[in-house]
């Protein structure tokens, strides 16, 4: 994944360092984190389960949809560094005008700050971290749905 950052950074030819991602709008930081989770999900669930699209899809929803997210940051947030916990509190902070369909509005920002995490931690380079991040995650889901 850091090679994908840094592909798109030479192919633009400008760079975005820690400094300039940290200053990004936590909204966009959010909007990347989202597309990074959804695809950790569904690569992790495609590996774990032999389901239909349909079920796969439903079976992503219960680690997708704003209340889990909000759940899973909860659940993770003694392990963040004060520089995570910064990004996370500028992400729940942030407001998007747009209201929830599926989630009360504090579960929303909850997930967003979470999204804007993962995105940060992508833009970043931070592939270890990320990894370790998306670890206690599955843990965490793994526990709740009874996987050993």
């Amino acid at each position: 994944m850091e090679r994908l950052v840094d592909y798109i950074n030479n192919k633009i030819g400008k760079k975005l360092d820690t400094a300039r991602v940290r200053m990004l709008n936590p909204l966009v930081l959010a909007y990347v984190g989202d597309t990074v989770y959804d695809l950790f999900v569904r690569t992790f669930l495609i590996h774990r389960y032999d389901m239909s699209v349909h079920q796969l899809h439903l079976k992503s929803i219960s680690y997708v949809r704003a209340g889990s997210q909000a759940e899973i940051l909860d659940s993770i947030s003694d392990l963040l560094t004060e520089e995570e916990n910064y990004i996370v509190k500028r992400g729940r902070n942030a407001r998007s005008g747009t209201i929830p369909k599926n989630a009360d509005i504090a579960e929303y920002h909850r997930a967003t700050g979470f999204e804007a995490l993962l995105g940060y931690l992508f833009l970043t380079g931070q592939e270890d971290r990320l990894f370790q991040v998306m670890d206690y995650i599955f843990e965490i889901k793994d526990d709740m749905e009874g996987h050993k």
